[in-house]
């Protein structure tokens, strides 16, 4: 019942994004970079990332990539240490349309109705997921602020991992490295 029904929304979501017509020239797997490319970090924001995120082939997200970058809805940059590596960053024009089709309305409408209903699912839903991270072999792809690395270092948000500083924003975005603190 659970898969019929998160089935079900998803389906509802691709017919819905399919139908909006500022979408008309972006391919579903497009989008859903997009959104992943709005909510990473600049450790995230990397083609092989965006790949494990989408859980799709380096071809098929490599083209993908490359239509976005064609619609001048991503750049990409050089990495500032390892000049092999690139940096995906989302223009503006990319930035806009996220913002006038996400949430989908659809869902924006069904959520206010809602009300506090609304808050439990998403903490349950979470947590279905957070449950199958943490008990399938799947990259967790978590928040910077619920990473067993996330720290604070006189007072401000730090990665132990990778032994920089954070911006206060950066613990709200999803971090390719996640990993999940030990449960005690």
């Amino acid at each position: 019942m659970l898969f019929d029904l998160l089935e079900r929304l998803t389906s509802l979501t691709r017919v819905w994004f399919r139908q909006h017509p500022l979408l008309a020239d972006i391919q579903p797997i497009q989008l859903s970079a997009l959104m992943y490319l709005a909510r990473c970090n600049r450790y995230s924001n990397t083609p092989l990332a965006v790949t494990d995120y989408l859980g799709l082939t380096k071809g098929t997200v490599s083209q993908s990539l490359k239509a976005l970058e064609t619609k001048r809805l991503i750049v990409k940059s050089p990495d500032a240490r390892d000049k092999r590596s690139v940096h995906l960053e989302l223009t503006e024009e990319a930035r806009v349309l996220l913002g006038a089709v996400m949430p989908p309305e659809f869902l924006r409408n069904a959520t206010q109705r809602m009300g506090a209903q609304a808050v439990e699912l998403e903490s349950l839903l979470a947590e279905l997921l957070r449950n199958v991270q943490r008990t399938e072999d799947v990259p967790s792809f978590g928040l910077c602020k619920t990473c067993r690395f996330h720290q604070h270092v006189a007072g401000a948000p730090f990665c132990g991992l990778t032994k920089e500083p954070l911006a206060h924003a950066d613990i709200e975005l999803i971090c390719w490295e996640h990993e999940f603190a030990s449960e005690t």
